[in-house]
Order: structure tokens, then sequence, then C-alpha cells
């Protein structure tokens, strides 16, 4: 289970993949799934989308099992523009990620869509 601090809410965009990366490691998928909205869209270079959080859970579960951990990168800094922010990453690997967030109401952000690479 991650710890107290890796289970605090996004205050900031750029606090998911952080969060993200931090309860991968401990194996905690609840976690990692509770960064996206309800019906967000995870794009994995396949050939549908994941769509919503129980579909989410299911991937994310399917990515522990094989024992691969994300990796932190070089993160760009998030642009915002009201209550939509657009993340990227720069992966070790090269590989860049493209997410964007939403402010929820509570002022917290949770991505919407995730994007793994935009390399084609």
């Amino acid at each position: 289970m991650a710890n107290e601090q890796d289970r605090q809410p996004a205050r900031d965009p750029q606090d998911l993949e952080r969060l993200l990366i931090a309860r991968q490691w401990a194996g905690d998928i609840d976690g990692m799934v509770e960064l996206f909205e309800p019906d967000a869209v995870i794009d994995g270079g396949e050939k549908d989308l994941t769509r919503g959080r129980e579909a989410i859970s299911a991937l994310f579960a399917e990515i522990i099992a094989t024992g691969r951990k994300f990796q932190r990168g070089e993160q760009r800094p998030a642009a915002i523009n009201g209550d939509l922010a657009l993340t990227s990453t720069r992966l070790p690997d090269g590989t860049i990620t493209t997410e964007v967030a939403r402010r929820q109401a509570d002022g917290t952000w949770l991505w919407v869509i995730d994007r793994y690479s935009v390399a084609w």
C-alpha cells in the first residue's frame, strides 16, 4: 500500500505522475485509478481505448501482474487553461506521454485522457 502522502489527492496537475508512479510501485491499483475521472480514457497504443475506471483498474492490474514498473521521467511544465491542463513526460526510454487533466470542484486534479506514447 502507498504511504499516506502518496494517497493524497493531486493539488496540482504536475502531482499526478508522481502519485501514479508511487502507487504503482506500491501495488496500489485502487489508488492509481483514483487519479482518473470516472469516465476517463487511456490510449495505450492498442486498437481500442481503455474507458472508465473499471477497465482502467483491470489494465493496471495486468501491468502490475507483469512486474513492470513505471519509471519517472522528465516532466514538462503543465500547460494550464482554466480547469484543463496538458501534462507530458519524456520517459527514460525516450517515449513521450501526454495527458489531459481537469480541475475538480474541490480544486484537486484528475486525468481525463492519458496517452502512453505520442510516438507513432
